[in-house]
């Protein structure tokens, strides 16, 4: 870059625009493989957001596409403000947004796209003055073809920890199908017409429990030290929690990390995104191409190797596979799964933190055959010849004078799922000092 007889408008260009590249450099990007692709289209007005300079990008929120939202094949949301609501764990000085078209048959075009503080819990209205127009690449307007994602460039916007943001998407012509994640166990919104930049949620009648086309929110962090990614089933996803209260028991961990960090505890400061999907098997993928559900093993290029600046994955799978692949099982298959996804993580700098399989005696698909399994898979996992670390779920939860069971103060009443208070006693059972250090180096 030349310094000389170019004047300060030139060189402010310039240096906004190797500012802007260098946080680009994951726009469009991802398949269901983790390909990348870069894929923007549109006019290119004046960008009022733009990246700070200091501090490292984490994941501050996340989940994982996991199928095509039903009654949206044809018509998709056309002519809609669909406005997300998400929980940051961590804060930071400037935020980026993952959107995917995953599911979508042909190119998502979105026109308009917004982020914002919430004004109060459950609600669509934002905070005053914190309203960001998003650009993708320095345009207003950004093409997802089917099968891909597409990330955003740099906005200023102050996120502070254990805040609600609105991420608000505008599609004048989606052909569908929509792709949701369901069961968010969160209100989100959507409004007819295009009012993405709309403060006082007003428009916004619509409320759906599910999260569209919005996958990933980065912070540009000051503090921390990296992402923690949960992967797992409907007991990461946080299934019979609270709605709207945040009570899975990632959000009670992060809450626990910045507790004992602010106290001065030598742990990490890291961001944590939940990766769980209701139903999620390590081995088999639902139906449909891509896949509904999509197994642990086909994913996980995507929702972890792919989640910004990995440092731990904590994994939690393996009770569905026992539950809904009649007959039994082979313990040996599970198992082999587990390690699979060990060493992918491990082949990327990644410690890996593993959850026993909770008690699921009372649950229809409770047998006696499916509890040895559950006992063996236990058994090799404690023996630490799986994972990094072990967090142990199975012993927070079980109810002492029968541990094929829950607790029953920490049954949600399903005999599978826990309630807030379970998932809370979940994230009381991290050694928060596991949570630190990297992967064994490979040999």
């Amino acid at each position: 870059m030349t310094r000389r007889h170019h004047g300060y408008a030139l060189l402010s260009a310039i240096i906004a625009l190797i500012a802007g590249l260098s946080v680009a450099l994951y726009v469009g990007v991802a398949s269901d493989n983790g390909t990348a692709q870069r894929t923007v289209a549109g006019p290119r007005p004046h960008n009022s957001a733009a990246p700070a300079s200091t501090g490292i990008w984490v994941g501050s929120w996340a989940t994982s596409p996991a199928a095509a939202e039903p009654g949206t094949e044809t018509a998709g949301l056309t002519d809609r403000s669909v406005r997300n609501v998400v929980h940051a764990s961590v804060g930071g000085t400037s935020a980026r947004i993952t959107l995917s078209n995953l599911y979508g048959r042909q190119p998502l075009t979105i026109t308009h796209a917004t982020i914002a503080l919430a004004a109060a819990d459950d609600s669509a209205a934002a905070a005053a003055d914190t309203m960001r127009r998003l650009t993708f690449n320095g345009t207003t307007t950004v093409v997802i073809p089917a099968g891909r994602q597409v990330v955003s460039d740099a906005a200023r916007l102050t996120i502070p920890p254990d805040s609600d943001v609105l991420v608000t998407t505008y599609s004048p012509a989606e052909p569908g199908p929509v792709t949701v994640h369901a069961h968010a166990r969160q209100i989100s919104y959507a409004a007819q017409g295009d009012y993405a930049e709309d403060v006082t949620g007003a428009p916004y009648t619509e409320q759906v429990e599910s999260w569209r086309y919005l996958t990933a929110l980065d912070v540009l962090s000051r503090e921390s030290d990296g992402t923690l990614v949960a992967f797992g089933d409907s007991l990461t996803e946080g299934h019979s929690s609270t709605v709207g209260a945040n009570r899975r028991w990632t959000d009670v961990l992060a809450q626990r990390l910045r507790e004992a960090a602010d106290a001065g505890q030598d742990v990490p400061r890291y961001g944590i995104v939940n990766q769980g999907i209701g139903g999620n098997r390590i081995l088999t993928s639902g139906n449909g191409r891509p896949a509904d559900n999509p197994s642990g093993l086909n994913r996980f290029s995507r929702d972890v190797l792919g989640r910004t600046n990995v440092k731990v994955v904590v994994i939690d799978l393996g009770v569905n596979d026992i539950l809904r692949n009649p007959p039994v099982t082979d313990p040996d298959q599970i198992l082999e799964g587990l390690r699979t996804l060990v060493s992918q993580a491990h082949a990327n700098g990644i410690k890996v933190i593993g959850a026993t399989l909770m008690p699921f005696q009372g649950h229809r698909g409770y047998t006696d055959a499916r509890e040895a399994i559950r006992q063996e898979i236990n058994a090799e996992i404690r023996s630490g010849r799986v994972f990094d670390a072990v967090v142990d779920f199975d012993e927070a939860l079980r109810d002492p004078y029968n541990p094929r069971k829950f607790r029953s103060d920490y049954d949600s009443g399903d005999h599978l799922h826990p309630n807030d208070k379970g998932y809370a006693r979940i994230a009381e059972e991290f050694d928060l000092k596991d949570l630190k250090g990297s992967a064994p180096a490979q040999l």
